[in-house]
């Protein structure tokens, strides 16, 4: 009776464990169902121009190469807004990096196989992140669920289009691994806090959808690490959180560019050597370096050698940390840094300012109506086109990085590398105060801008 009783709990705990395991199953096929219409597979064309270097060291061999060729690639995107039929990607996906613009053609591809020619709405290289429209109807959009709410050890989904678009609307499960991982992608001017999960994440993935278990979008599918130094997955994948897609994608849409904070501080982690040092009883924090002259950190006192350890409260691990948590406040806002100062602890008030930078990328509508495209204005923009720089002050303007064909601003006389500097009588510095006196005017209105080319500058006039 004993051996009897033993058997029917045995085999009532499998039993139990088989329905649990089945329901777990299921949970994963629910999801899949719910959310794979709301991912896309995004295929780029890009017409390549051969480097002459190259073509001069084939000619030497008596062979020749085309002075042209397309280049076509592949990644996924997810739609986040059914209304308005807008779509996340990777800024990666679907810019051409050598040329400093989007691609030549995105076409989106749903899952019941219509294809659409997507527009770039606006592109954020600092995040990664690029949001896309397409011209469609009956669309799903995915719920966008809370990034910070996720911990270590759940389980998540990732969806997209690994290698081909044969292989479109891959779904692979795994857990998340760490959250806040930083120093992934390269350049000093990367906004990194990505969430790491071993769900089998490839090439062709990136844009893509990583969901929680109750199918929202807690993050977009960006990079993948490869032991081996290749590009297969080896089950360290990264994703930007749902918290920052968010932020960008409304700014992107309603600005066209990302509204960020900056404290103007030069900073270094606390090595072993700076611990050793100093005298720290930690090594969580930053050490500020210098100070930015005439920045938020200046006027509020800050010092170099200065080591911050809290942002409102917040404790501080890193400096990557510590940049998230600054470009993500509002600015004008006034924040309270915990500094240590000569062993000794205290807090500064710092009111922050909105940074205008390099990282500015915009292609929204308001500056391609005339067909042009342009840029805040950096030292690589100023080289490539030999911008001259005025005695004893920084150059001001906007730069033309792109002219449409047959467009209003080619038909005027706009050229690729003019930096305009006024728009009417007003001054610009900047691609927001572009755009807002740009606003100013009615449609069918003449516009007039002060151009500089070279060393002479001329106006000319557009019309709205």
């Amino acid at each position: 009776m004993k051996r009897l009783f033993i058997i029917l709990i045995a085999s009532s705990s499998l039993f139990s464990q088989g329905a649990m395991f089945e329901q777990f199953s299921n949970s994963f096929a629910d999801i899949a169902e719910n959310v794979n219409e709301s991912v896309v597979t995004i295929t780029t064309t890009n017409t390549v121009t051969m480097d002459e270097d190259v073509q001069n060291f084939y000619r030497y061999w008596g062979r020749s190469l085309p002075e042209e060729f397309e280049s076509k690639s592949l990644g996924s995107g997810v739609i986040v807004d059914e209304d308005n039929a807008y779509i996340v990607t990777n800024h990666h996906v679907i810019f051409d990096e050598r040329n400093e613009k989007p691609v030549d053609q995105i076409m989106v591809e749903l899952m019941d196989k219509r294809v659409f020619e997507a527009t770039v709405v606006g592109l954020d290289k600092g995040t990664d992140l690029a949001i896309l429209q397409i011209d469609a109807d009956n669309i799903k959009a995915v719920p966008i669920g809370d990034s910070e709410r996720m911990r270590v050890g759940e389980w998540v989904l990732a969806i997209g289009s690994p290698f081909s678009e044969s292989l479109s609307h891959t779904v692979t499960a795994g857990i998340i691994s760490a959250i806040g991982r930083n120093n992934v992608m390269r350049g000093n001017d990367t906004y990194q806090n990505f969430i790491q999960t071993d769900a089998a994440i490839n090439p062709g993935n990136s844009g893509g959808a990583l969901l929680n278990m109750s199918g929202e979008l807690i993050g977009i599918n960006a990079a993948i690490a490869s032991g081996s130094g290749g590009r297969s997955n080896a089950g360290i994948g990264f994703a930007i959180p749902s918290s920052i897609v968010t932020k960008v994608m409304s700014d992107l849409i309603s600005k066209g560019y990302v509204v960020r904070s900056f404290l103007g501080i030069y900073m270094q982690d606390i090595n072993e050597d700076f611990y050793d040092t100093m005298e720290l009883k930690s090594r969580k924090g930053t050490i500020v370096s210098d100070i930015v002259e005439g920045s938020p950190a200046d006027k509020s006192g800050l010092e170099s050698g200065d080591v911050i350890t809290n942002f409102e409260g917040k404790e501080i691990t890193n400096g990557a940390e510590l940049k998230n948590l600054v470009s993500s406040a509002s600015p004008g806002s006034e924040i309270i840094l915990t500094i240590l100062r000569d062993g000794k602890s205290k807090d500064v008030t710092v009111i922050l300012e909105e940074r205008l930078g390099s990282e500015m990328t915009s292609v929204n509508s308001a500056y391609n109506e005339f067909g042009l495209s342009v840029l805040d204005v950096t030292d690589e923009l100023i080289d490539k086109y030999d911008i001259q720089r005025p005695m004893n002050s920084d150059v001001q303007g906007v730069v033309v990085t792109d002219i449409e064909e047959n467009s209003i601003a080619e038909k005027s006389g706009m050229q690729e590398g003019d930096l305009i500097t006024r728009v009417g009588r007003q001054k610009i510095s900047n691609i927001n105060m572009f755009k807002n006196e740009i606003s100013k005017y009615d449609k069918d209105e003449k516009i007039l801008f002060l151009v500089k080319r070279g060393n002479a500058s001329r106006f000319l006039t557009l019309r709205r």
